[in-house]
């Protein structure tokens, strides 16, 4: 769309230009440090970063109603650079110029009501936001975006060559760093370390195809990251976990794009997380938390963050009710269908707690909630919102059990309305579903296959077994129809069809 259609009040905003002034700040120590080296963790305490912008008070120069207007007619664009998570260029990476943005589709995925029969049977009016439709098809392709377009900006400036991008993943954040590197081609290598056997068949094959070195290493998550950070401390890598700062700044759009899929009104709205590394609710935090100073919504939304009974370390962390006595410990995790959440020892729990206790202060309440859930309810709760008119993961069947469980305990109401993350595609984790169908997911998950819930392909043979084609054996036209005959019929009494009147 030509600039010229535009209104008068928006077009200087609406190509954003290059006037952040960003840097790591470390939650431990208070330290700065230039966005111009690769950090991960600060230098002096080794404690988590966050990227700060020395210019967001300028932000609050625009009125809250411009902004939401000018995010509106970005809508329009047709800039690459603009499509995705960078609409929101100010908030996200105002210091990366729009020639150094990687733009592969992430973002702006749809937000999906419920039916009203799922509706009844939860309690309350919700919808889905699919993140699975992401490139990668997870919710990692925001902080990817980020971390990507942070780390080309770097190479664009001669500041960094010969980049080798290494990262801990259950899954989605492999396959995601492995797309986003190959899209850079030679100048970046990637390298991913996987827990074997601990990750699905589909999510193995996404860093394998698009050309990453994968390293299956013995154990768990906790122990692949920590391998990770050893080697990233060690050595010349960029380190592509959460707790990667860009990665915290690019799936902040999500808060960003609920703020503008809901028309900017955040009142009686509650947003549902499933927490693993805790990267994810520290960005959706922190992004309402931005739009909310900017007076770009008026109201903070509840945040819900949801773990599994088989690895809540955060859950366990806020059971403690005086803030003064909280102590912080890691958990020996056990399987969970919610794979990407299988994590004891998150690496943003700093994050987490530094950003609660703001989003809660500004809302001057309790705003931030943790619930857990059993694998039971996970798994049947993921096949009742597929059954009906959902794509839903793991992941996503954890929220819809954590916003049942919010339900019960009155964090939420039934005059609210929810938004749920299902932050991966349900085909990336279609293995359980295929164990639960047939009743063998391992005893230590604790899930038991409701025969209800059971669906599984029936083969529908011919009675004369002469009449079985094959690709090799093609029937002919006669023994070709008593076979369609024979086998229609059969199909026909199994769903009770009746001829038309």
């Amino acid at each position: 769309m030509m600039l010229d259609f535009f209104p008068e009040d928006i077009k200087p905003h609406i190509i954003p230009k290059v006037q952040g002034d960003l840097y790591y700040k470390c939650l431990g120590c208070a330290a700065e440090y230039s966005i111009k080296k690769l950090l991960y963790v600060c230098p002096e305490c080794n404690q988590v970063l966050l990227i700060q912008d020395r210019n967001a008070p300028l932000l609050k120069k625009i009125p809250g109603k411009l902004w939401q207007k000018i995010f509106d007619f970005r809508k329009m664009l047709k800039i690459p650079a603009l499509k995705g998570i960078y609409r929101y260029h100010e908030f996200i990476g105002p210091s990366i110029p729009l020639e150094s943005i990687i733009y592969l589709g992430e973002g702006h995925t749809p937000v999906i009501e419920a039916c009203e029969n799922l509706k009844e049977k939860v309690g309350l009016s919700f919808f889905y936001k699919n993140d699975g439709q992401n490139p990668s098809a997870s919710f990692k392709d925001r902080g990817m975006a980020s971390a990507m377009s942070s780390i080309k900006y770097l190479m664009d400036k001669n500041l960094v060559s010969n980049v080798i991008a290494i990262c801990a993943s259950t899954g989605d954040t492999s396959a995601s760093a492995a797309l986003y590197a190959s899209y850079l081609g030679s100048s970046i290598k990637s390298a991913v370390l996987l827990p074997h056997k601990k990750v699905t068949s589909q999510q193995l094959s996404q860093p394998l195809g698009s050309g990453a070195q994968v390293f299956e290493i013995p154990g768990v998550f906790d122990d692949c990251m920590k391998i990770a950070e050893y080697l990233s401390g060690q050595y010349s890598v960029v380190l592509l976990n959460s707790k990667n700062a860009w990665r915290i700044l690019g799936q902040e759009s999500y808060s960003y794009e609920i703020a503008q899929d809901f028309e900017w009104d955040m009142k009686d709205k509650a947003i549902v997380v499933p927490i693993g590394n805790a990267g994810n609710i520290s960005a959706i935090m922190n992004g309402f938390i931005k739009f909310y100073d900017a007076d770009i919504i008026d109201c903070l939304p509840k945040i819900i963050g949801v773990q599994s009974e088989q690895a809540d370390p955060v859950y366990q962390y806020y059971l403690e009710p005086d803030e003064a006595k909280r102590k912080f410990k890691p958990v020996e995790t056990k399987p969970s269908v919610a794979q990407a959440a299988m994590i004891g020892n998150p690496v943003s729990m700093p994050r987490v707690v530094e950003i609660a206790k703001k989003y809660n202060s500004l809302a001057s309440c309790q705003k931030v909630f943790f619930v857990q859930v059993t694998e039971q309810s996970i798994m049947d709760w993921q096949i009742a919102a597929n059954r009906n008119g959902h794509i839903a993961c793991t992941q996503g069947g954890e929220c819809l059990a954590g916003l049942v469980q919010a339900l019960k305990e009155n964090i939420v109401t039934s005059q609210e309305e929810a938004i749920l993350d299902s932050t991966a595609h349900a085909i990336k984790f279609s293995e359980f579903q295929d164990m639960y169908f047939k009743s063998a997911i391992p005893k230590d998950y604790n899930i038991h296959s409701d025969v209800t819930n059971i669906n599984l392909p029936s083969l529908i043979l011919p009675d004369d077994p002469d009449l079985i084609p094959s690709q090799k054996k093609r029937l002919e036209e006669k023994n070709l129809q008593k076979f369609i005959s024979n086998i229609s019929n059969k199909i026909a009494e199994r769903l009770d069809l009746k001829p038309p009147l």
